[in-house]
């Protein structure tokens, strides 16, 4: 007799029953062994990246496959709204999806339309060839596939600032992230996510997405950053990255033992 699967609970219902604010990082080195080890650390999400990082289906399969276990939520970042790479990381067995450049309320439909099988949307049909059914051994998976599934947008530019209401309206958004850094550049501050004006659209979009009882999220590196935007409410946050951890680790380990540029030759003995 096959086995019966049980789907994992996506992030929608992490974020219900946490009564906190969700701390978790960016996984972006595109190895399922150090997706492993961050899924090991304590944090309550990981979001395996697919837009800035070296991360094809294989990649992020083998991802979900190396933090499967462990007690931290995975969420996948495509790098583009897209119908097509929508049904592939969803049927790869991807539960809770960050949509990037989500700028209006029609671009908010388009994702949920591409994360739902007809009436509600556009999904292709394939469960019986995809992990997501896992293959067909979850019972009644395309009756209640939608129940498994978490459906984030990310506002990061001006327009999807000036339409933020109307982006978290949308049906079918189970949560609002901001990526301040492409918004500072948006707003004509490339590289300052300090910006009063930016940090001002950073909060305006979490009291609306407040306003409307949809979870919001942030990212923010910086402690201090990270600690007013727990303070304006925020759901959950991302609060580093394996790679900067890694390059910011090794610096500092060569900076202890590797003499700085023209310090001269170190003593001999």
């Amino acid at each position: 007799m096959p086995v019966r699967v049980t789907p994992e609970p996506s992030f929608r219902d992490a974020l219900a029953r946490a009564g906190r604010p969700l701390a978790g990082m960016w996984v972006c080195s595109g190895s399922p062994l150090v997706a492993e080890i961050c899924a090991g650390a304590g944090l309550d999400w990981l979001l395996i990246d697919a837009e800035h990082s070296p991360n094809g289906l294989e990649g992020i399969l083998a991802q979900l496959q190396a933090v499967h276990g462990y007690p931290v939520t995975p969420v996948v970042r495509p790098p583009a709204n897209d119908v097509v790479l929508i049904k592939q990381y969803l049927d790869l067995g991807v539960q809770s999806l960050l949509i990037p450049m989500v700028n209006t309320a029609d671009d908010a439909a388009a994702a949920v339309s591409a994360a739902h099988y007809p009436p509600r949307g556009v999904r292709g049909v394939g469960s019986a060839l995809a992990r997501s059914a896992r293959w067909n051994r979850i019972p009644d998976y395309l009756a209640k596939a939608a129940e498994t599934l978490t459906v984030i947008v990310q506002l990061e530019s001006r327009e999807a600032v000036e339409n933020a209401a109307e982006i978290v309206a949308v049906d079918g958004i189970d949560a609002v992230f901001i990526g301040p850094s492409d918004l500072a550049a948006s707003m004509g501050v490339l590289g300052q996510q300090e910006h009063p004006d930016v940090v001002a659209a950073v909060e305006h979009c979490i009291r609306v997405a407040k306003a409307a009882g949809k979870p919001v999220g942030v990212n923010a590196f910086a402690e201090a950053t990270a600690r007013r935007y727990l303070a304006a409410g925020v759901d959950f946050i991302l609060v580093g990255a394996d790679v900067a951890l890694l390059a910011r680790g090794s610096e500092a380990l060569a900076g202890s033992y590797v003499p700085a540029a023209g310090a001269g030759p170190t003593a001999s003995y």
